[in-house]
């Protein structure tokens, strides 16, 4: 095993194509890491490679950007395959390739987890992908079904080795690795080398170089880390309540997906607060504008990706929000760092769903600090807040404007119509606050229980058990489970049994990332319709259907139209398909793994 240890001044010294170090310039990437240094040159040199170093450090660029500049992108096979432990790790490093392979015409990266559309994946891999990110237990699949083909790999990377061995999938990693053509090229990175993943480098790796990379020590910053369960309210509705009560000069929200940071980024500019989206499917001058617009204060939120958010250093920014929780540990040190800088003070909050509140502690170990859970303002406590900043508006403006011209139309108007002064003054003050009540509704309960489901929270007396043990296994190991092609669906347990229903398509499904929670909150947020109304929801690829009541209002028909979710339009239309009854899965683990594929190793 060979051990390497140099170093280089910048990208264009470790021997990458021209193509890659123009996309690198565009995307701000502008000298390696140490990662980055040493492992590039012998993957370029077709060297097999085991790396040693934490979480993010840089690894998918080091592997990523060699891969990619040794595909023949006339092949439209795969040639490149990433083994991640957990889907968001998974579909964190397919936005990283395509964003480093963005100048590489027909590119096309699969991304294969459990939890997903078997079709949708089917489409990717049979559209001719060259690269493919997956996680062990969905590639097994997919190698048994011989929708996945090895034939023409090229270079296979395992990402977060140790941590694919704490969640058991050993076997499952040497089964998949057993199945590739024997002239692969291999890299395998580790942030630790227990025996075991030392044992898969020596089976499977060739004389490989070692690159070790020292973890850096954190100095504490000065960042106050709180927690919020995701119970009783969806994220939605949280975040609109952080983003109202909330004391901050500059916020910067992370969210999972690309098609996530339009979707809560319109969400809070419909709330009248200035926000906006940065994510990869934005040029380089682009994200630039945006990132200034934050810094000089055009701007007071930014919604973001891990990826495009690397190395913001705004001095402004005080709070930073995590609405959805990074695929590793690591990088949610990275993010919150990203507040509470050269000594300034800072606040990090974390939507914690019931199965990740055991992320804390390793959060609080990295950090070396502790994490408060909190509970949100409740309605109540709400409408006292949108009350009192009203009131210092307000009263601003009467300190610093003239309003001499104002107080005569006033009087005037009380003169004409017979109307008090101040009833005139109050009907104004209910015409201001209609957009956002001083009383808002309370959620019912029903809503609340169904919020819990949709955010993936369980009844911890039937199943804690089972989710606590996916929950650290990975998302992979119960995707076995899934039948393909099958639409998901909503139990409407809370909605009313009353109700005279009639079902309506809208033109959002799976593909666009939709769940059945963007669902209920968009309708139920636009038209102020209880969610007790909202019947059935059956999640197909490109639409779904869900039931409202007969005869709605033709404004809120017309008004759902409009509506997007996930960037897509609903154009609401009646339907005659017939909703979907949901019916409960086992919740016995042997009964739901029965329809998997058997195991031939």
């Amino acid at each position: 095993m060979t051990e390497l240890n140099n170093t280089v001044s910048g990208f264009d010294a470790l021997g990458l194509p021209k193509f890659l170090l123009n996309t690198l310039t565009k995307i701000g990437f502008t000298q390696p890491t140490p990662i980055q240094a040493e492992t590039i040159p012998s993957l370029l040199a077709g060297r097999h490679v085991l790396g040693e170093a934490q979480t993010g450090t840089g690894k998918t660029a080091a592997f990523g950007l060699p891969a990619l500049a040794k595909l023949d992108m006339s092949i439209r096979k795969p040639q490149m395959m990433v083994l991640a432990p957990t889907r968001e790790l998974a579909m964190q490093v397919a936005e990283a390739i395509e964003s480093f392979g963005k100048d590489m015409k027909g590119l096309r990266v699969a991304t294969l987890y459990g939890g997903a559309s078997y079709g949708t994946q089917l489409s990717q891999l049979e559209k001719g992908a060259q690269v493919v990110v997956g996680t062990p237990g969905r590639l097994m699949d997919h190698l048994r079904r011989k929708t996945l083909k090895l034939g023409d790999l090229s270079f296979c990377t395992l990402d977060e080795a140790d941590e694919m061995l704490n969640m058991g999938f050993l076997e499952d990693i040497e089964w998949i690795l057993e199945h590739l053509p024997k002239t692969a090229q291999m890299a395998l990175f580790s942030a630790t080398m227990p025996p075991a993943i030392r044992k898969v480098a020596n089976r499977f790796l060739v004389d490989p170089v070692h690159v070790k990379i020292a973890a850096e020590k954190k100095a504490k910053a000065n960042i106050t880390q709180l927690a919020w369960k995701v119970t009783g309210i969806n994220k939605n509705t949280a975040i609109e309540r952080i983003v109202e009560t909330f004391d901050y000069e500059a916020m910067l929200v992370f969210v999972r997906t690309r098609n996530d940071t339009i979707t809560v980024s319109e969400q809070i500019e419909r709330l009248g607060y200035p926000c906006a989206a940065l994510n990869g499917d934005m040029n380089q001058a682009q994200r630039e504008r945006t990132v200034e617009q934050l810094k000089n204060g055009q701007i007071s939120i930014l919604i973001a990706t891990d990826v495009v958010a690397r190395g913001l250093d705004i001095p402004r920014l005080d709070l930073v929000l995590n609405y959805d929780l990074p695929g590793d540990s690591e990088s949610y040190v990275h993010r919150i760092g990203r507040t509470g800088r050269a000594g300034r003070e800072g606040t990090a909050i974390s939507f914690v769903r019931p199965r990740e509140m055991y992320n804390l502690r390793n959060y609080e170990r990295l950090t070396a600090g502790t994490i408060n859970t909190f509970e949100l303002p409740t309605v109540q406590e709400l409408g006292q807040i949108r009350i009192e900043q009203c009131r210092k508006k307000l009263v601003a403006t009467a300190q610093n404007k003239d309003l001499s011209e104002m107080r005569t139309a006033l009087e005037k108007m009380a003169a004409d119509s017979e109307v008090d002064v101040i009833d005139l003054a109050a009907a104004l003050l209910f015409e201001k606050q209609i957009k956002q009540p001083f009383q808002p509704k309370d959620d019912p309960k029903p809503r609340r229980e169904r919020a819990e489901r949709d955010s993936g929270g369980r009844d911890d007396r039937n199943s804690r058990g089972r989710e606590d043990r996916n929950s650290r296994r990975g998302d992979s190991r119960g995707e076995r489970s899934e039948r393909p092609q099958r639409s998901e669906r909503r139990q409407s347990s809370g909605a009313r049994p009353d109700v005279d229903w009639q079902s309506y398509r809208i033109e959002v499904g799976k593909e666009h990332g939709a769940r059945p929670g963007d669902i209920v909150g968009a309708i139920a947020n636009e038209i102020s319709l209880d969610s007790a109304y909202i019947g059935q929801i059956n999640l197909h690829d490109n639409h779904t259907i869900v039931q409202l009541p007969k005869g709605m209002p033709k404004d809120a028909f017309e008004q759902l139209r409009k509506v997007r979710v996930r960037r897509q339009q609903l154009d609401i239309t009646v339907s005659d398909v017939a909703v979907e009854k949901h019916t409960q899965r086992p919740r016995n683990d042997r009964a739901v793994r029965n329809d998997r594929p058997a195991r031939n190793n």
